[in-house]
């Protein structure tokens, strides 16, 4: 009989949360396991093994990070919204580690498509303001790599140098605006 209170979600909560203190290379079933209290067996009765784990992990990454985009900017428009969404990814990333990287490194299947594609909306939406240019993919992936570029420096703490990081980042997004905002006129 399952434990009472524990389901998949449950599950993918707890793997969710090691992830994040300890890295993907922490995800064992016997470590999620021991976390509930429960016989790595047990988990069997709601996730197929570790691959299943990982990539329901990895659907819940993409998800949260999506929707992290979506309240970020939403209601903003130009300088705004791409300032909004630029401090939405960083925070993820920082507050999130593990589950950033999983998202980054994405799943398989139509559900994790579905999801990746709703971040790619996110910062399209985001971008609206600088002119009918912003769906182009272009600029999308112009944005998501600058982002990508700066957190993924800054979680594994490739800035080691005595300067403000957040002017830093502060500047990023001003070098942003002003790009996309040429590319719109």
């Amino acid at each position: 009989m399952a434990r009472a209170g524990l389901d998949p979600d449950v599950v993918v909560r707890r793997a969710a949360d090691l992830v994040d203190a300890e890295g993907l290379d922490a995800l064992s079933l016997a470590r999620v396991a021991g976390e509930l209290g429960v016989a790595a067996p047990s988990l069997y009765k709601h996730v197929g093994g570790l691959g299943d784990l990982t990539q329901r992990v990895a659907l819940s990454a993409t998800r949260s990070f999506g929707e992290a985009l979506a309240r970020s900017s939403r209601g903003l428009s130009s300088r705004d919204a791409l300032t909004s969404l630029a401090e939405a990814y960083r925070s993820f990333a920082r507050e999130r580690p593990g589950m950033y990287e999983l998202a980054q490194r994405g799943g398989i299947g139509p559900e994790w498509e579905q999801a990746a594609g709703a971040i790619v909306d996110e910062i399209s939406r985001a971008l609206a303001g600088y002119g009918d240019g912003a769906r182009d993919v272009h600029r999308i992936r112009f944005v998501r790599s600058a982002l990508h570029g700066f957190t993924d420096l800054e979680r594994l703490g490739g800035f080691r140098q005595p300067e403000s990081i957040d002017e830093t980042f502060a500047r990023l997004v001003d070098a942003l605006h002003a790009e996309l905002s040429r590319a719109a006129g």
